[in-house]
């Protein structure tokens, strides 16, 4: 392998890889020291000309001319006898320029070298994509789905880096095939034996942000701000909104004339339904508003417990709980209180009481973990319930549900 060839395979990974004309010269010049050091030994006599446009490299060597007989050191020395037969009119004392030929080193170790140089390249690589990405983490990017895996897919962005979107990164109705666009937002940047691993995300309550802030110029200018988002992805989202200026309607803004601006997002969610609100620190008109489209009656808030009676009449409640009870999850989530929904006239009774963590040794505990999500974490929470509801509201099976209130009924029945 000539110095063209090695040259040339460099090349071949800068144009790959968009590496800068500085650091590709610097790299080159480091690999052929090293190459010099292990022929040579000292090197600082040797000058490597890199000329990254034509595609070639020359390596001369400098030899101060002393008498034949004062030679000490061959690598930095000539004798004067040997420098005429360079040029007639060299003298003592002068440099000598000498052309080393990439041959003479040997071709295992000119294969060295272009191994070595695969491997800086690689890891200059790899530090280029972590840079890239690393401070771009929470903003949206495009990318062709390139490859589809039972568990992730790989996107290529633009410069051919790869992407990966987990399963649970997305959308539960999302279906990508090869060649797709596909766009999600940059989650994290994790080192994998120091490589790095873009993550994407679809179900990130900061895609949707970057989604409104693209669609929303109040939203990109700073005029409205987003103060809050929850989401159950595929299903349902909340986004709490302020206006800076009391000129602009913070809600109407977002939404756009007809739904123009969120229609858009919408179909990018998968038919997400998203309901903006207007933020407010009243907690009471917060929390009807997170309810909506329900109207509440009215509603009991206790500090000290976390959680909040809401009265509905009862057409109303359904809405308050929507499908699936992702309603009343967002809205729990968003007021930071579990919400209890009772029907108008209902009565709360203080009476004993057993936490459901209490149960753990005879109901599995992802079982308690769906009844917590409807805001029950006490045995009489959940038998204060219909078994229909708890169907509704919950991803329990009917005849789980059955067992479960089963066992907590026992444990009255003994007290």
């Amino acid at each position: 392998m000539n110095s063209l060839e090695l040259i040339d395979s460099f090349s071949e990974f800068k144009q790959l890889k968009n590496i800068d004309r500085n650091t590709m010269m610097k790299v080159l010049e480091d690999v052929f020291r090293t190459l010099l050091k292990k022929k040579y030994i000292e090197t600082d006599n040797f000058d490597i000309i890199v000329n990254t446009d034509k595609g070639d490299l020359e390596i001369w060597q400098r030899r101060t001319i002393v008498e034949d007989a004062s030679i000490e050191n061959p690598n930095t020395e000539i004798g004067i006898t040997e420098a005429k037969k360079i040029e007639e009119d060299f003298e003592i004392g002068e440099e000598t320029y000498e052309k080393i030929e990439l041959e003479s080193f040997g071709r295992r170790s000119v294969l060295a070298a272009r191994q070595t140089l695969v491997s800086r390249i690689l890891d200059l690589e790899k530090d280029e994509v972590y840079r890239k990405y690393k401070d771009r983490v929470g903003d949206v990017i495009s990318g062709e789905v390139y490859q589809v895996w039972k568990k992730e897919i790989l996107l290529l962005d633009e410069d051919g880096n790869e992407l990966l979107l987990p399963k649970s990164e997305q959308i539960k109705m999302d279906f990508f095939k090869k060649g797709d666009q596909c766009r999600a937002v940059i989650k994290r940047v994790d080192l994998r034996n120091n490589t790095p691993v873009i993550i994407l995300s679809r179900v990130d309550g900061s895609f949707l942000a970057k989604l409104l802030e693209q669609e929303v110029p109040e939203i990109f200018d700073g005029l409205i701000v987003i103060k809050q988002i929850v989401r159950e992805p595929g299903e349902k989202a909340k986004v709490v909104v302020e206006s800076f200026d009391d000129r602009i309607d913070p809600v109407g803004a977002c939404v756009g004339v007809k739904g123009s601006r969120i229609h858009g997002i919408v179909r990018e969610l998968k038919n997400e339904n998203i309901d903006i609100i207007n933020h407010t620190t009243n907690l009471n008109l917060m929390v009807q508003r997170a309810l909506a489209p329900a109207k509440i009656t009215s509603l009991d808030i206790n500090q000290e417990r976390k959680r909040i009676a809401v009265y509905l009449k009862p057409d109303q409640v359904s809405l308050a709980i929507g499908r699936k009870g992702v309603n009343i999850k967002l809205a729990s989530r968003l007021v930071g209180f579990e919400i209890d929904v009772y029907r108008e006239g209902e009565e709360v009774e203080e009476e004993f009481d057993i936490d459901l963590e209490e149960f753990s040794d005879e109901i599995d505990q992802w079982m308690l973990e769906e009844l917590k999500k409807i805001g029950c974490d006490t045995a009489r929470s959940v038998l204060d319930l219909s078994e229909d509801e708890l169907v509704r509201r919950t991803d329990l099976e009917e005849e789980t549900i059955k067992e479960i209130r089963k066992i907590l009924a026992a444990e009255f029945e003994d007290n």
